[in-house]
């Protein structure tokens, strides 16, 4: 390689620059972030994390040191539809119209179902997501697309939250949601109903988002035995890292509970 015994021998006991020591400490934190989230905070989150710890880091060269280690987040997949419409039951008019930011909790809540494979067969997910902070204020399971999925979720959120008359609650056209017992709880809790364009998945955007992310971050990188088994990993992602811990970039790269925390006393003088 033409090069001298000297020359060798001094690169061979030559220390680490200061920028070299300086990268591999950084690593160390970003890895620590990183694995915290299992594995699914991109450079935005991670960005977000490190400088609420102190760490003076650029985002350039975040990134730069991220694909570097090959340190990514998990890719998204194909959206797929997982409710049909009934074209004998009633359709509510899109009273949301993406209109998808909330001046307070529980003026605009979305509402939706997807699906998880387990070795057992399917296990059917409902939830209700408050557009204001993101927090999915309540949520149900079941081996079946029975009314009583959705309809289990909705009075979760109405019994935690106990949101006042006026209340949109918007959906697709699903049968589960046009059915006459979710309508019926709708107008008991003096909720007005909001139903998404015929094939729009757009229009209930928020909750897509948040299927896409619970995929891509925990069922997707899982296999599961039985619905037991995913019913426990569901209600701890949802419950204990979504809900409190994960960073939402919509609500500035917080948590949907600290989000909360930090608007309620803004949120109590409006409503006073």
């Amino acid at each position: 390689m033409q090069v001298s015994r000297s020359g060798y021998a001094d690169w061979q006991n030559r220390q680490p620059s200061q920028r070299a020591t300086e990268e591999q400490q950084l690593l160390g934190s970003i890895r620590q972030e990183y694995h915290q989230s299992k594995g699914t905070y991109g450079s935005p989150r991670l960005h977000k994390a490190l400088r609420e710890k102190g760490i003076r880091l650029g985002r350039n060269r975040l990134v730069r040191i991220m694909r570097k280690y090959q340190i990514t987040a998990r890719p998204l997949r194909r959206f797929v539809m997982t409710t049909a419409s009934d074209p004998k039951l009633p359709v509510a008019e899109n009273r949301l119209n993406r209109q998808f930011s909330a001046d307070a909790p529980n003026t605009k809540w979305s509402c939706d179902i997807t699906y998880v494979y387990t070795r057992e067969g399917w296990l059917y997910l409902a939830v209700v997501l408050d557009l204001f902070s993101r927090r999915v204020v309540g949520w149900a399971m079941a081996d079946n697309l029975d009314r009583s999925l959705v309809l289990d979720a909705l009075q979760m959120a109405l019994t935690s939250r106990k949101p006042a008359a006026g209340l949109l609650c918007h959906s697709d056209r699903g049968s589960q949601y046009a059915s006459g017992d979710y309508q019926e709880a709708l107008k008991k809790a003096g909720a007005l109903c909001s139903m998404s364009r015929k094939g729009n998945c757009y229009d209930n955007a928020p909750t897509e988002s948040f299927f896409a992310s619970l995929k891509r971050e925990l069922v997707y990188r899982t296999a599961f035995a039985t619905r037991e088994e995913a019913r426990a990993a569901l209600f701890e992602w949802i419950a204990v890292w979504y809900n409190r811990k994960r960073r939402h970039s919509t609500v500035g790269y917080v948590s949907p509970e600290e989000f909360e925390q930090q608007n309620q006393p803004d949120t109590m003088r409006k409503a006073a």
